[in-house]
């Protein structure tokens, strides 16, 4: 059997070396992709490629010609701006580790997404845009931009003189939205799903720590969680790897307040604890075989995120540097 090749997009993000140490392992030949050319991905796949923005018109031909030239078996985008392009690879008859093209559209814009789960009586908190004002939100609320990622411009607001403070500062107040504040625990969650729609496995994980990205968290059982994930698929119809962040209130009970239509930075504790997502969507896209048997996982597993230094030689270093290619040329 020949070997396939993955593209890998975001070479910078948390998660990328884990990601690429382990298709390696798997016996996958791994591009990576990325704007900056220090990227760390670049140096540690097997070939790099500098990338327009993911928001540019030149993107999706970039993509496309590198897919065509270096015989892309499969494309992993991890960047929110790149999603929406990404996702029409598949019309080239080139798997995509995404969601169905509907759902990612729903989940990129937070207003849309948490008025449609409302619908469906899926738990979130009271939602507003920051031009409809602060009426009706008992302080402290979330103030974040409707479309985003990670932890950006989110700011948390004690009162109303915070708000229209902040409210003051803001160009496009139809552009933030605010959220009421569930004091509670946070999870970030990730659902095994793919084509067929059968959820292959939900693991919830405790955020101990989080710095823009979860830095400490825990695997940790919980059915509520679980069912709301299901509930998700189910109303939704993502049909592919998504994460879902919530919090719990006081009564235990979950609030969905963002869903990321892609694999989280998380994904290396879901694999510690059993569950290798990204090979087991892999080889459902590669193959067609999509539903597998009940995946089983351990509980009460800690990531410990941390700074991992790489060392290569400086003739390594420039050789790869010599080898990033140049999406845009």
């Amino acid at each position: 059997m020949s070997q396939k090749t993955v593209f890998l997009t975001g070479a910078g993000g948390t998660a990328i070396p884990i990601l690429i140490k382990r298709l390696k392992q798997k016996g996958f030949k791994v591009l990576a992709g990325d704007m900056d050319d220090f990227a760390v991905g670049l140096y540690l796949a097997d070939k790099g490629f500098i990338l327009p923005k993911g928001q540019s018109p030149e993107f999706l031909p970039t993509i496309k010609r590198i897919c065509k030239d270096e015989s892309v078996d499969a494309v992993i985008p991890l960047v929110d701006e790149e999603l929406l392009s990404a996702i029409e690879l598949e019309k080239e008859n080139i798997p995509v580790l995404l969601p169905q093209k509907s759902f990612i559209n729903l989940c990129l814009d937070k207003s849309m997404l948490m008025k449609k789960l409302a619908e469906h009586h899926i738990s979130v908190p009271k939602t507003k845009l920051a031009s409809e004002g602060c009426r009706d939100l008992i302080f402290p609320i979330i103030a974040k931009p409707r479309v985003g990622r990670g932890s950006r411009g989110v700011k948390f607001l004690a009162s109303e003189e915070e708000f229209n403070s902040y409210v003051n500062r803001i160009n496009q107040p139809s552009s933030i939205i605010l959220q009421e504040y569930i004091d509670g625990k946070e999870f970030t969650v990730s659902v095994i799903v793919w084509r067929d729609g059968s959820v292959q496995g939900v693991v919830p994980k405790e955020i101990i720590q989080k710095q823009g990205v979860t830095k400490i968290a825990v695997s940790r059982r919980n059915r509520k969680i679980e069912d709301i994930c299901l509930d998700i698929q189910e109303k939704l119809i993502a049909d592919g790897p998504f994460n879902v962040q919530l919090r719990l209130n006081e009564n235990g009970e979950p609030f969905i307040f963002e869903i990321n239509p892609r694999f989280s930075t998380s994904i290396s504790l879901t694999m510690a604890c059993g569950i290798d997502e990204l090979n087991i969507i892999l080889n459902q896209a590669l193959t067609g075989k999509v539903k597998t048997n009940p995946i089983e996982w351990k509980e009460g597993i800690v990531l410990l995120r941390q700074t991992l230094d790489e060392f290569i030689t400086e003739e390594e270093f420039k050789s790869h540097q010599n080898n990033i290619f140049g999406g845009s040329n």
